[in-house]
């Protein structure tokens, strides 16, 4: 099963539970789009967007049932990363994790199985 990949903050993620859908961050909304990651992106992407941001969480979406609104597209570096022209539903997470936050405040993403 290939996942993917998005990082919240936990008010956002609370506020997603409760609502059982979620249109996006406001980064999102603003690009018309859901950005998430791959595996292998994960770090940067916590890195370059998320430093310094206490209080964070990992979501695992499986791409399957995705696929008619998802788009793999060239973003930093020229890589593909996956984009949702749709909202995500509740269902559609398999997991949440907290990450940490290391003595710089670089987010320390929690240990996880990619299948």
């Amino acid at each position: 099963m290939a996942l993917l990949f998005k990082i919240l903050p936990r008010a956002e993620w609370e506020t997603f539970s409760r609502a059982g859908r979620f249109a996006g961050s406001a980064i999102d909304q603003q690009d018309g789009f859901i950005h998430f990651s791959y595996a292998h992106q994960l770090a940067e992407t916590a890195r370059k967007h998320f430093a310094g941001m206490p209080d964070l969480v990992l979501l695992a979406v499986s791409r399957e049932p995705l696929t008619e609104a998802l788009r793999d597209e060239i973003s930093r570096g020229g890589d593909l990363f996956p984009h949702l022209y749709a909202e995500l539903a509740l269902a559609d997470v398999l997991w949440m994790k907290p990450i940490g936050q290391d003595a710089e405040g670089c987010p320390v993403l929690p240990a996880f199985e990619e299948a």
